[in-house]
């Protein structure tokens, strides 16, 4: 601020402070005066301090007109500077027995201002139990302004606050049940203190369920009450009646989901929101999936949710509001599970082909998860990610070829019908570059599975490879060029046809530093090395080691914390290790596959998987395929022995 500025701004605030000071009678000026400080003041000007004189003065008259306003400018400047200020004097004035209930409901939300702005000043100490018995305040806003209060400081510590479970859950009881004259004269649309009542369960929220049998008993009569309450005929058919009472309902179902220990109370919560799931309200039809996808991790309900899978699969193909379609997604993949998995998965891929573009990156993680962790058919997964990159294509990330890859290394039994889909999805007129990479390691590793067949002979599979290879990116190029050298080992036949490949311009003078040093490098091991080097440089990949799948990992980076529950894991591992081979295979076995991993061979993994960076520099871009695809840092590999002109000895 200009020093001219300021001194007509210290001007200004000196003659509307001139009111302030004086306790003149003109209700209008303190307004002025009030208004003009909170509008145009800096919480963090050198001003604060001239002003903060006049508020004490307006704090001890026990005018209460001129305490709430003092206490209004307080919370809409919330500046340190008088949260240091007034942070110990404004809990005396809210508990204060004389004080009235309008400058106590201010004094209530003023402390709460400031305790989020700096927390670290307000200290309740001493005023913590006589702030929780503002619960039993018979003044409507004098309890909803402290409920407020007490949850936030409830949230940063509940201990010492945990007193206000008892005199909440008896205040709820007092709303809800019908016996009860406690605030009905705060009734909205035939509905008791619906605001209050909200406050009180999210305030509930803050802790476990009650110790106390008898206090418990009596809040799940109050969450029975209300879920019976929205079974009854509506006693109005204006909007505002149906908005209170569902937004009740939906609080006390959260804080059912919240407790997850009464299996009754789950099951006829799960009823409650089936029922909403066809309502005419889109806002009901949301809310009812967003609570239903909570309800579906739980092993009290999750059985009463697969129940509405009819429901909800309709909603994803018919709702016209893409974020209800999306909470539909949601819930089928929440409630999906071995008995259901194949329909869900079927009904995601079908959805995928017109789903909104927003959403079809998530939607492709979380088939790819679902077809992994439920597969019990092999051959269904590859169907599946095959499918899954054929639909949507351009949404597949890394993350998802590189673990079907991972699956059909380690699975023996789905290697053969790995290498004989993908051979048939190459043969379609427009190909997907990610079926490409597929098809190019799968054929490079396995292509001899079905080399017996004329159809796929060995040079097929080469010439459908190479005709995809001038449409991909350089990436690509590359792993493809690692198949080719893969073929020579599995298909001597194809040497000559390959070599010749090499060995053209457009290869070996690529201006792609990556794609050069690949076609000399590759052209040079065929040449000079012998057939029992060429098959120990380029033996087939070992098995995987188990880990956690590296699409789950990017779903809940995607969606945030807290996305992907802590059983939803243990359960992935645990069925991801059959998955990965982990179930057949013994102790013995297992240690080899590891020591494998430690130990890789010179080759390094060609076609670019756990291996080193190779020798050179490359871009970026085409490294990226040379180290360890599944995220993962693994061992390094140790250094190959090389001549002079920079070629495996």
């Amino acid at each position: 601020m200009r020093p001219a500025t300021q001194d007509v701004m210290r001007i200004r605030i000196h003659d509307f402070l001139q009111p302030l000071s004086t306790q003149c009678d003109f209700t209008a000026q303190y307004f002025k005066g009030y208004l003009f400080i909170s509008v145009l003041v800096n919480s963090n000007s050198e001003l604060i301090r001239l002003i903060n004189n006049a508020i004490k003065n307006d704090l001890s008259s026990r005018n209460p007109t001129f305490m709430c306003l003092a206490l209004h400018c307080i919370a809409n400047v919330g500046s340190r500077e008088m949260a240091e200020a007034f942070a110990s004097e404004i809990p005396r004035i809210l508990v204060a027995g004389d004080t009235m209930d309008s400058v106590k409901q201010s004094a209530a939300l003023c402390l709460l201002r400031l305790y989020k702005t700096s927390p670290d000043l307000v200290l309740m100490g001493e005023w913590t139990s006589r702030v929780v018995h503002l619960l039993n305040d018979q003044h409507m806003g004098v309890v909803t302004a402290a409920i407020s209060l007490i949850t936030c400081l409830s949230q940063k510590n509940p201990d010492e606050f945990k007193t206000c479970v008892s005199l909440a859950v008896s205040r709820l009881s007092r709303i809800v049940s019908s016996a009860s004259t406690d605030l009905q004269d705060y009734t909205y649309y035939f509905v008791p203190a619906p605001w209050l009542s909200c406050k009180l369960l999210r305030l509930l929220q803050c802790y476990p369920p009650p110790e106390d049998g008898a206090v418990k008993g009596r809040l799940v009569e109050c969450l029975e009450t209300i879920l019976n309450k929205a079974q009854e005929p509506p006693k109005s058919k204006k909007v505002q009646h149906s908005n209170a009472k569902n937004a009740i309902l939906f609080e006390a179902i959260s804080l059912i989901i919240h407790y997850d220990s009464e299996p009754n109370l789950l099951v006829r919560a799960c009823n409650q929101l089936g029922q909403f799931l066809q309502h005419r309200e889109t806002n009901l039809r949301y809310l009812a999936l967003e609570s239903m996808c909570t309800l579906a991790s739980s092993e009290f309900s999750h059985e009463a949710v697969k129940t509405h899978i009819e429901t909800v699969i309709n909603a994803l193909k018919t709702e016209r509001d893409v974020s209800v379609r999306q909470r539909a997604a949601d819930l089928l993949y929440a409630m999906c599970d071995r008995s259901n998995a194949k329909q869900i998965v079927a009904e995601m891929l079908s959805y995928l082909e017109t789903a909104d573009y927003s959403i079809r990156e998530e939607m492709v993680l979380k088939v790819a998860i679902l077809a992994e962790k439920y597969a019990v058919d092999y051959s269904w997964y590859v169907d599946t990610i095959l499918n899954l990159i054929r639909i949507a294509g351009d949404y597949v990330s890394e993350e998802v070829w590189y673990r079907v890859i991972q699956i059909v290394i380690n699975r023996d039994d789905v290697q053969g019908y790995a290498a004989k889909t993908v051979f048939e999805a190459l043969q379609a007129p427009a190909c997907h570059e990610n079926m490409v990479k597929v098809g190019g390691y799968i054929l490079g590793e396995f292509g001899n599975l079905i080399a017996g067949d004329p159809r796929s002979s060995p040079l097929v599979q080469f010439n459908l490879l190479h005709s995809k290879f001038h449409l991909c990116s350089v990436p690509t190029r590359a792993l493809l060029l690692s198949a080719y050298i893969k073929f020579i080992n599995l298909f001597p036949e194809t040497k000559a046809t390959i070599q010749e490949v090499l060995r053209c311009d457009s290869q070996i003078r690529n201006s792609d530093v990556e794609l050069q040093q690949r076609a000399v490098e590759y052209l040079k091991l065929s040449s000079i090395a012998s057939t029992d080097v060429l098959a120990t440089v380029l033996e087939e990949m070992p098995p995987f080691p188990e880990r956690e799948s590296s699409i789950l990992a990017k779903l809940k980076k995607k969606k945030g914390p807290g996305a992907v529950s802590v059983t939803e894991l243990e359960d992935n591992k645990r069925e991801g290790g059959e998955l990965n081979g982990g179930g057949d295979r013994g102790p013995d076995t297992a240690a080899m596959a590891a020591s494998n991993a430690s130990t890789p061979s010179p080759s390094a993994d060609l076609l670019g998987i756990r291996s080193a960076a190779p020798i050179g520099a490359a871009p970026a871009n085409a490294g990226s395929l040379l180290v360890d695809v599944f995220s993962e840092a693994g061992p390094a590999a140790p250094s190959a022995a090389v001549n002079d002109d920079g070629f495996l000895r």
